[in-house]
């Protein structure tokens, strides 16, 4: 019995060291969550046919939980994951989002390897400030994606710059399988001034499809060029988006060269500490080279309630009709969506 005194000394020096490690593990790490809610009527018909998607429902559309832990002031690491669901396709998936090891060599310089965010679409979306709304102009086409398997390059310097390149699977970060040759896609922003944001952009690739098992000349390269312009306070934001693409889904030299343009204007003003009204319109020609005729036009507008810290809603209208000379789908949808984060 003469040793348990010593026997526990040592049992609460241990206990106490593992509780000082797990509070530093725990003040390194951070746990994040945001999912995406909608209620919504919707009205879509083709050349005055209602179609499948018509009707009354509720989507999650996006569920995101995160982890990102810090080892040192060089390593870190995140994981996010990706839960969706909705009630028009009745698709339920979880799968991840992001998954990468960052190494900071300076804030000029950080390289991240595995999943992450691509230069483009996340940049926008962070100008735009509505994505539970709706996605960007690229993402709601589907001219690009948000996340990719790869390594990214980014950095900065004083608020003035910023640059973002990525060489990636391409085929996103739903199907991580890859190619003969590497994607790429790059952004450089300045901010001139507080709030004043320009950025170019710009992606370049066979989008995962030229696989070994393929003829060599089976596939031709998918480009596209971006511009934003946005300028942000706490009052208002406005902000406009162009894109340019040649072959996005006309990769495969099985079928015939196409092309696509269009722009995007937005604006959202804060007319009450807990209220601000929104509108954006969209507009794509879809096919320049085979359907010339064939025309995106979206736009939608509504009024967002800031309900708490980290709860947003909106009371939103939209409209999208995608025409050509032949076939017409109009779609009309109004309801709530919601964005809950932490």
């Amino acid at each position: 019995m003469r040793h348990s005194p010593i026997a526990a000394a040592l049992a609460a020096a241990l206990i106490t060291a593992s509780a000082f490690a797990h509070a530093d593990v725990l003040a390194d790490t951070t746990i994040s969550g945001k999912t995406f809610i909608d209620f919504t009527s919707i009205d879509q018909t083709r050349n005055g046919t209602d179609t499948a998607n018509a009707g009354t429902g509720m989507d999650v559309k996006r569920f995101y939980l995160g982890v990102e832990h810090k080892f040192d002031d060089v390593w870190s690491a995140g994981l996010t994951t990706d839960f969706n669901y909705t009630s028009s396709s009745g698709e339920t998936q979880v799968f991840v989002k992001k998954a990468w090891v960052q190494a900071k060599l300076s804030d000029a310089f950080k390289l991240r390897a595995g999943a992450d965010d691509m230069p483009w679409i996340p940049y926008v979306e962070g100008l735009y400030n509505l994505r539970y709304v709706e996605n960007t102009l690229i993402d709601r086409l589907k001219y690009g994606t948000s996340s990719d398997w790869g390594l990214h390059a980014f950095g900065g310097g004083n608020d003035l710059w910023a640059y973002n390149i990525a060489a990636v699977n391409g085929a996103g970060y739903k199907n991580p399988s890859r190619g003969n040759n590497v994607d790429v896609e790059g952004r450089f922003a300045i901010t001139p001034l507080k709030g004043l944001s320009f950025a170019v952009g710009g992606y370049s690739g066979e989008l995962g499809k030229d696989t070994a098992n393929l003829p060599a000349g089976s596939t031709r390269t998918a480009k596209r060029l971006d511009f934003v312009a946005a300028y942000v306070n706490p009052q208002f934001r406005v902000g406009a988006e162009y894109f340019r693409q040649n072959n996005w889904n006309n990769v495969l030299t099985s079928g015939p060269k196409d092309s696509a343009d269009g722009y995007s204007v937005w604006g959202q003003y804060k007319f009450a500490p807990e209220f601000s009204a929104f509108v954006r319109y969209d507009h794509a020609n879809q096919s320049r080279d085979i359907n010339p005729k064939l025309k995106d036009t979206y736009y939608n507008a509504g009024i967002e309630w800031i309900a708490r810290k980290g709860v947003r809603l909106a009371a939103v209208y939209k409209h999208e009709n995608l025409a050509d000379a032949v076939n017409t789908t109009k779609s009309n949808e109004i309801g709530v969506w919601a964005e809950v984060a932490f």
